[in-house]
């Protein structure tokens, strides 16, 4: 049987993500080793060009204006934006994600703005990524128009759990975005968020429905819940680290070719969880004091933790993972 599926039934993921831990890991570490380069770690941060003042009610997310959380509406200037990525360019970052907050990213006012932050970065030699909200066809022929390497789109969870997660947009929107991107050519980033409440069931069916897209995302951020003070999501428990690995090695199974990202929350857990996590088939991090407007692990942390573990990191300026 092939390992590149598009078709897989919710039984057969089920049946992967309940193996034995152990054998879970060794199944994704193999899987993991044909299609990539086991020693090599993509190392991702991003530029948050406007965060805050999002009308959208999602319950995890500290940038919703229904919460009262520590995030203060900003905005950055093109300029601001130009000589961010100047500093990441001389930095040997070879690719710079705009993130920006808010549901509707076929605004015109919006997407203009992006369209021209995008055309500036490019004109410096990098790659360019965006996150936006929702992405209608019109608009996603424009953004491939413009060169974009990706777009980042996250699913969050399960359709059956979504409704437990906002209630002002729909998973068939999310849906329709990511067919959207993939129509026009365009590659996409997708993933979700651990620890909101799902049971096992979620966990497995949000994987399936990544796993029987079209085309298999290329990137898979799994972030682990960070609780944010202000949101409703406040108080939640932080997952176990080995939910978090049997997320992960079923990713790495279920979408082979996949960069798969152990995105936010990474601070909850030890080094020795991480490297679990990366045995068992992560192989993109997200460095830098803050992700989005949570705390996030060092640079020098993660660079003295690749080394312990015999690994090379590649730099790259990637997808947002916690909103839109």
């Amino acid at each position: 049987m092939t390992d590149i599926r598009n078709n897989w039934t919710h039984e057969e993921v089920k049946e992967i993500y309940n193996l034995p831990l152990l054998d879970l890991v060794n199944r994704a570490s193999n899987i993991h080793r044909k299609y990539h380069d086991s020693s090599k770690m993509n190392m991702n941060t991003l530029i948050s060009v406007r965060t805050g003042a999002c009308s959208q009610d999602c319950k995890y997310c500290a940038q919703s204006a229904r919460y009262n959380t520590h995030v203060k509406p900003e905005k950055l200037s093109l300029e601001q934006v130009i000589e961010d990525a100047k500093v990441a360019k001389a930095n040997g970052v070879k690719r710079v994600c705009l993130s920006s907050a808010g549901r509707d990213g076929n605004r015109d006012d919006r997407f203009n703005e992006m369209a021209e932050m995008i055309t500036e970065v490019k004109k410096l030699g990098l790659e360019v990524c965006c996150t936006m909200g929702m992405i209608n066809k019109e608009k996603a022929k424009k953004l491939a128009d413009l060169g974009i390497t990706a777009v980042n789109h996250n699913l969050d969870t399960s359709e059956r759990h979504y409704p437990s997660i906002t209630t002002t947009r729909t998973y068939a929107e999310r849906l329709e975005t990511l067919a959207n991107l993939q129509e026009a050519g365009i590659s996409y980033c997708s993933g979700g968020i651990l620890g909101m409440g799902e049971d096992d069931e979620d966990r497995i069916e949000m994987l399936r429905t990544l796993a029987n897209q079209d085309q298999h995302p290329y990137n898979v951020p799994l972030n682990s819940l960070v609780p944010v003070e202000g949101t409703p999501f406040y108080g939640k428990d932080v997952i176990d680290i080995f939910e978090m690995v049997r997320a992960v090695a079923t990713a790495r199974i279920l979408m082979p070719k996949t960069v798969v990202a152990f995105a936010a929350g990474r601070t909850h857990y030890s080094r020795e969880g991480q490297a679990l996590c990366f045995l068992a088939g992560a192989n993109s991090i997200f460095f830098g004091d803050k992700l989005l407007t949570v705390g996030n692990v060092e640079v020098n942390e993660d660079q003295a933790l690749l080394e312990t573990l015999g690994m090379q990191s590649t730099k790259y300026h990637e997808l947002t993972t916690l909103e839109n």
